[in-house]
C-alpha cells in the first residue's frame, strides 16, 4: 500500500506540473546539469589565448595547510581531492601557479557556473550602457520590459543589480514550489517574468534573488535585440580568445531564453580569464572589453549610495582589502584580489565543508 501511495503521489506530481516533474526526475541541481537542458553554443576562438605557467615549484613549496571539517587542516591538494573540488586554479601576475583537476574532471571539462553567471550579466549590462543600448543603470525597467510597468513603475536597473528590487520570489533550489526552482527547471522564463509581483518598495531592502538577474538579463536582451549568448560571444568570449567551446543553458529549444541567473557552462581556464579581465579593470591585451568605470562600480562599495555591505552590482565583496568574488551554487568561485594580482578559481560538486573565501585569503596571505 505504501509503495502504491508513493507511485500515485509521484504520478500526481509529474502530471500536475512539468516543472515539478522535471525536478523529481532530475533530483537536485548538479554541475553537470548542462546535459539536461537545451542550450546555445559559445564558440572557442580560432586563435585561443593560452595561459602560461609561472613558478609552480615555488608555489608548491609553500606550507599551505588549510581548514576544513571544523578544526582539521589539510595541504592544498588533499583539501581539494577530499572536499568535492573538481577544478582549482591559482593565477598570479597573469601566470598559472597551480592547476589541479579531481574526480575525473580535466582541463577541457565543462562545469556549470550557477550564479557566477550573474557577474557576466553585470558585465554585459555595463557594455550595453556604454554602447547606448541602455541609457544608464538609473533607467526604469519598464522602459525595456513594458509588461512590468503597472506593477513595477519605480523599479530601476540599479535595483536589479543591487538585489533591492522588492520582487516576491522565493530563493530555494530544493523546494519545487519556490520561484527560483521554477526558473531553473521551468520552460517559460519570459512568461514568469511577466507575471512577477512586488513584495516591498524597490531600494528599501536587500534580498538576494536570482529572479532579479533574470529580469536584468531580459532587459539586456530586449535593449540590444540580441540573445544573451550572442552578445556574450561578441563582447566577451571572442575578445578574451577563449580556449574551449562552451554554452549557455536556455529554458526551451524553440525561441528559448537564457537562464541569465545561472548556467554558463565552461572550463575552469575560461572562467579564470573572466576573472583576469576584471583584475585588469576591464582590459584584455590592451583592449577595453568592459568599461573601466563599470568595473570600479561593480567591485567597490560606495558608502554614499550602498547600504548593502558585501554585495555590489552582481559581485560579492569579500573584505575591505579590495578582494571580491563571482559565486555560484555548490561552491563555484572566481576570486579576485587586485592588490596581490591574484585570481583563484574553485569549482566543485558542493562546498565540501570548506569556507572557501577564507581559504582563498589564506593562500593570498602567503603569496
Amino acid at each position: 500500500m505504501r509503495n502504491l501511495f508513493s507511485l500515485g503521489t509521484l504520478a500526481v506530481l509529474l502530471f500536475s506540473s512539468c516543472t515539478i516533474g522535471r525536478m523529481v526526475v532530475f533530483q537536485f541541481s548538479d554541475i553537470r546539469d548542462y546535459k539536461r537542458f537545451p542550450d546555445r553554443p559559445l564558440a572557442s576562438s580560432t586563435e585561443p589565448f593560452r595561459l602560461e605557467y609561472g613558478d609552480t615549484a615555488a608555489f608548491n613549496a609553500l606550507d599551505l595547510r588549510l581548514y576544513a571539517d571544523g578544526e582539521a587542516k589539510y595541504p592544498l591538494d588533499q583539501l581539494n581531492a577530499e572536499h568535492k573540488t573538481v577544478a582549482f586554479l591559482v593565477i598570479q601576475n597573469g601566470k598559472i601557479l597551480h592547476e589541479r583537476y579531481h574526480q575525473g574532471y580535466a582541463e577541457t571539462s565543462w562545469i556549470a557556473s550557477f550564479s557566477m553567471a550573474k557577474s557576466y550579466i553585470s558585465a554585459l549590462t555595463g557594455i550595453a550602457i556604454q554602447e547606448g543600448h541602455i541609457g544608464s543603470e538609473r533607467d526604469r525597467v519598464a522602459q525595456y520590459i513594458p509588461e512590468l510597468a503597472a506593477r513595477f513603475p519605480e523599479l530601476t536597473i540599479r535595483h536589479l543589480l543591487q538585489m533591492t528590487a522588492g520582487i516576491k520570489h522565493a530563493e530555494n533550489y530544493f523546494n519545487p514550489f519556490a520561484g527560483v526552482a521554477k526558473s531553473y527547471y521551468g520552460r517559460g522564463l519570459r512568461r514568469q517574468v511577466a507575471r512577477l509581483k512586488p513584495e516591498y518598495d524597490p531600494g528599501t531592502q536587500f534580498h538576494y534573488q536570482s529572479i532579479s538577474t533574470q529580469v536584468l538579463g531580459q532587459v539586456v536582451a530586449n535593449a540590444t535585440g540580441r540573445t544573451l549568448t550572442d552578445y556574450l560571444q561578441e563582447k566577451i568570449w571572442d575578445p578574451l580568445q577563449m580556449e574551449h567551446p562552451a554554452s549557455w543553458s536556455i529554458d526551451q529549444r524553440r525561441k528559448g531564453m537564457e537562464k541569465a541567473f545561472c548556467c554558463i557552462n565552461a572550463t575552469a581556464r575560461d572562467f579564470a580569464k573572466f576573472g583576469l579581465l576584471y583584475l585588469n579593470r576591464g582590459q584584455w591585451q590592451g583592449r577595453s572589453v568592459v568599461p573601466e568605470e563599470w568595473v570600479r562600480k561593480s567591485t567597490a562599495i560606495d558608502a554614499a549610495e550602498n547600504a548593502w555591505d558585501g554585495y555590489q552590482y552582481q559581485w560579492w565583496i569579500v573584505s575591505k582589502n579590495g578582494d571580491y568574488t563571482a559565486e555560484g551554487h555548490l561552491g563555484q568561485f572566481i576570486y579576485i584580489y587586485p592588490d596581490k594580482d591574484l585570481v583563484i578559481v574553485r569549482l566543485g560538486k558542493n562546498y565540501g565543508g570548506v569556507y572557501w573565501k577564507e581559504t582563498f585569503r589564506e593562500i593570498a596571505a602567503q603569496l
